[in-house]
């Protein structure tokens, strides 16, 4: 697939020296139908900023700028890539911003321009502490509208689980009170260079509207207290939040009995309202 005058991916990284490195996380889309279907899965790019992290040698950078993006502002904490990112920009004049850090450390919401979203084959060593920043942003409603975002396969399963499924956890808890999150399609391992161990799943996550009440760090109280002793009963595991377990568990509905994995995400809502001045 040929989506602008750019050389091949395999050729630009031959060219820059861009090995993948175990310790960044970097495994390289090379496929440019794959990039286009990501970039496609975040929606009609036209007039919407697009943050990107990682993109190593800009694979899904080409394709969102092909697919409209007003204007792509990639992080890469990479040095190496830099020339294969610049030669981008010169192609697409006036879209393409590149930042040189370190994708933990940056104000993401300095980086909003009208509508924005994030898209991003993420290094799958800083995946989930990404993730989590971007959804306990605050104020709330964020300043982005959807994230679109490469994961392992098992990330992918607790970001979108269920109460009662075995994937549900902390993450699923964060996830299904902030997002509507879907896996959106999975990539096998041998679309990358070089292939990971595990399966990959692109997921789509929309921030919908939030009870103001729940403060995210009483919400990570609660989940850390439930789920660290996650196959004994809420009633002996919320004791480690230091607060009355009956308060919380009078505020959520709840016998005692159950187990973290079955609660809704709502019980954990009301267990952190509770929680808030009770220490």
């Amino acid at each position: 697939m040929q989506i602008d005058n750019l050389p091949p991916l395999r050729e630009v990284i031959a060219a820059h020296g861009l090995q993948a490195k175990k310790q960044l996380g970097q495994n390289f889309l090379l496929d440019l139908n794959l990039t286009a279907r990501i970039a496609r899965t975040a929606g009609p790019l036209v007039g919407v900023t697009v943050i990107e992290v990682g993109p190593g040698p800009g694979g899904l950078t080409r394709a969102l700028l092909a697919e409209g993006a007003q204007k792509v502002i990639a992080i890469e904490r990479d040095e190496r890539a830099l020339p294969a990112l610049a030669q981008i920009a010169v192609a697409y004049p006036g879209r393409l911003e590149v930042i040189s850090g370190d994708a933990l450390e940056i104000d993401y919401r300095t980086l909003a321009d009208g509508p924005t979203r994030i898209v991003a084959n993420l290094p799958y060593n800083i995946a989930t502490p990404l993730l989590t920043g971007w959804l306990t942003t605050e104020p709330w409603p964020p300043f982005f509208e959807s994230l679109t975002l490469m994961f392992q396969r098992e990330v992918a399963e607790r970001i979108v689980a269920k109460p009662g499924d075995k994937a549900f956890g902390r993450l699923g808890v964060l996830c299904g009170w902030r997002s509507e999150a879907r896996i959106a399609f999975n990539v096998d391992r041998n679309a990358f260079t070089p292939p990971p161990n595990v399966t990959s799943s692109v997921v789509h996550l929309k921030p919908k509207p939030v009870d103001d009440g729940v403060a995210v760090r009483d919400l990570e109280a609660v989940t850390r207290a439930a789920f660290g002793q996650r196959r004994k009963m809420v009633r002996q595991s919320l004791k480690s939040t230091g607060v009355p377990v009956e308060r919380l568990l009078e505020a959520a509905g709840l016998k005692g009995d159950e187990r973290a994995e079955d609660l809704p995400v709502e019980a954990f809502l009301q267990m952190a309202k509770a929680l808030r001045g009770g220490t």
